[in-house]
């Protein structure tokens, strides 16, 4: 019975994946934009073959040489960020702070196997989330969570896809509430911070919600992929 145990966790040892090695690897996925198309996209690092040979020296790096011309502009990964308020590492006590390998693990092992437990959330505004975002992510823009009667369709739709049950405005059922990481565009952004806060607030259980305070702007400086712009796709 040992000998079976043993070869049990040797196969699951050898064939489970170091999430290290899931940008190499890629992570498939299927995503639905706002406008109903699915698509079937492979998240990895996407690094174009002429930025292979830039070096990694100071000359380089500096954002005002970013800028150059001497660098090919598929191998700048560099967004406005003089905008908005810098968040801390750790937003609430119970909330648990992720990266990008985290992302990626929780999108291979928890969203794409069981997505009645899990859920990736782009908390940003529609408009934000059809320009781009992680792929498979689901877009509850942060303000849709608050009670709105001129939006309450939004409003029902944001909670059922959270697993919540709307039990009256201020009673909610979160028996079935699922794992959730959120994210927006960057450390200096509020919107999915405002998301989270909210969601504590009234009751969500704060083991179930995870956030991903690098946001877009940490995903692209690595070159992991995104979804397309809607408006250039069509």
């Amino acid at each position: 019975m040992n000998r079976i145990i043993l070869l049990i966790f040797s196969f699951v040892y050898m064939h489970a994946i170091n999430p290290i090695m899931l940008p190499i690897k890629g992570v498939e996925v299927e995503h639905l934009y706002s406008n109903g198309v699915k698509e079937k996209i492979t998240i990895e690092r996407e690094v174009a073959g002429i930025c292979m040979n830039i070096a990694v020296n100071v000359e380089n790096f500096q954002s005002e040489n970013l800028a150059s011309s001497k660098i090919n502009e598929l191998c700048k990964k560099t967004l406005v960020t003089t905008k908005g308020v810098i968040q801390p590492l750790r937003l609430k006590a119970g909330i648990t702070t992720v990266a990008e390998l985290e992302v990626l693990d929780f999108i291979e092992n928890r969203t794409s196997k069981d997505s009645n437990k899990y859920i990736l959330v782009d908390s940003r505004t529609s408009d934000w989330f059809d320009a781009g975002t992680i792929p498979s992510a689901i877009n509850i823009p942060y303000d849709e969570l608050e009670y709105d009667e001129d939006f309450e369709i939004e409003y029902e739709r944001a909670y059922k896809n959270l697993g919540v049950k709307i039990l009256d405005k201020n009673k909610f059922d979160f028996t079935n509430a699922k794992t959730t990481i959120f994210f927006c565009n960057g450390s200096w952004c509020a919107q999915s911070p405002r998301a989270i806060k909210h969601l504590v607030k009234i009751g969500y259980p704060k083991e179930r919600i995870l956030w991903y305070r690098g946001g877009i702007a940490s995903w692209v400086s690595v070159s992991l992929s995104l979804t397309k712009n809607i408006e250039a796709k069509e």
